[in-house]
């Protein structure tokens, strides 16, 4: 059986694509060339499935949720509030999983940010 090599992209339709790109290289520091291609650290990928009745992913007009592995979790929030995001006051620690935070870009998506153990 053929499989899934990785996560090959994640496609975000935005009012303002532009502004939305911009928006997150400038405050997630997420690099990428003109075609939107970036070089991500290897690290752990989550593929899970909610119910369609969660307010997990913030709004339930959102259908998938955007998660970005961190090194520091604190550090990114902070930076974040400093740029005037829409960051959450709360964070949740999961044992043996890491810490998560989480904020909503320009275009109203709900992201949420990992800090692995």
């Amino acid at each position: 059986m053929e499989r899934v090599l990785g996560i090959g992209g994640y496609f975000l339709r935005a009012a303002d694509p532009t502004a939305l790109g911009a928006w997150y290289r400038d405050c997630l520091g997420l690099d990428t060339d003109e075609y939107g291609l970036c070089r991500q650290q290897s690290g752990p990928t989550v593929f899970a499935t909610f119910d369609t009745d969660t307010d997990y992913f913030g709004s339930r007009a959102q259908q998938t949720m955007l998660n970005f592995r961190v090194r520091d979790l604190d550090a990114m929030l902070a930076q974040l509030r400093a740029k005037g995001a829409a960051v959450a006051e709360e964070t949740q620690d999961m044992e043996g999983v890491g810490r998560f935070g989480w904020v909503t870009d320009p275009e109203g998506n709900r992201v949420e940010l990992w800090q692995p153990v």
